[in-house]
């Protein structure tokens, strides 16, 4: 699916053939059980002139009592890091992930908000770049810095719990749970010390926008998908800690929706606040 914001194998192995000086590729792989073993996958092997991100250490601040399990990292640090690996803001970035996308997709969102104009996901990742028989090095990359400056994209705003609060069904409104159906039920809190979910959110798990072989459903699939969500609403989407909520928002936009937001601290920072509201329900909303 060649889009502005997923491109295909074929594309991204035809581009480095060509030697797009404006290409930078981004291996994002990341294991939230072992933080350690992205790297070290990325040191065994990765796609020619990939430069490695590490969601926790580059793409995350430090944790505190509220903003959740991955806040958003402050943007002159983030922009620092990234135009030490190549990247400015005319640069092609094309993202890659072993993860269908999650990880690479909170990358993609975090380039769009800070002003880097054509950040891409690899459809497939490196699941898909690999079944393929495609060239994959140990080589590490010693890319010539570049300038980046944060400017900061309005059309790409994050919210926070009271922004959230005061939007608890409210009309024009839509709120998306990313997060697997049973934790968005209550009935299983692997992670987070309160189990449910904000009030009057809509279940959509971030995997449903993936199709059977682990790659991004077509425009045409993912409209379909999110047909009971109006064209016209404010869409604010969630997850655990502010990452899977990202590839939501990558499909949402593919289907054509322009006032979608992301809430960055989630679940894990709404429960670092007593007084916010949970629910539990007991209808299951495995379909979507």
């Amino acid at each position: 699916m060649d889009v502005e914001n997923i491109v295909s194998t074929e594309w991204l192995a035809s581009e480095m053939e060509r030697k797009n000086k404006e290409l930078v590729i981004v291996d994002t792989r990341f294991n939230l059980s072992n933080p350690e073993e992205g790297y070290k996958q990325y040191l065994e092997g990765h796609l020619p002139g990939a430069v490695y991100v590490d969601l926790e250490k580059h793409l995350s601040a430090q944790i505190d009592k509220h903003g959740g399990r991955h806040p958003l990292p402050d943007v002159n640090i983030l922009a620092k890091k990234l135009g030490e690996l190549g990247i400015s803001n005319d640069s092609k970035v094309v993202i890659y992930d072993d993860q269908g996308g999650m990880i690479a997709s909170r990358l993609w969102w975090l380039l769009h908000y800070i002003g880097v104009s054509d950040p891409a996901v690899l459809d497939g990742g490196w699941k898909k770049w690999t079944s393929e028989n495609k060239l994959i090095t140990n080589v590490t990359s010693q890319p010539s810095p570049k300038t980046l400056l944060p400017l900061i994209n309005n059309d790409w705003k994050w919210v926070d719990h009271l922004e959230v609060k005061k939007k608890l069904n409210h009309p024009d409104t839509i709120l998306i749970d990313s997060r697997e159906n049973p934790r968005y039920l209550g009935e299983f809190e692997p992670i987070d010390s309160v189990a449910g979910h904000i009030p009057s959110a809509k279940n959509y798990v971030w995997k449903n926008v993936l199709n059977e072989e682990g790659r991004w459903k077509e425009r045409e699939e993912l409209i379909t998908h999110f047909s009971e969500v109006p064209l016209s609403k404010e869409v604010i989407v969630y997850c655990g800690s502010g990452v899977s909520a990202c590839p939501n928002i990558l499909a949402l936009k593919e289907a054509g929706y322009s006032n979608v937001k992301l809430y960055a601290g989630s679940w894990s920072d709404w429960i670092s606040y007593p007084t916010n509201p949970v629910a539990v329900e007991n209808e299951r909303e495995e379909d979507k």
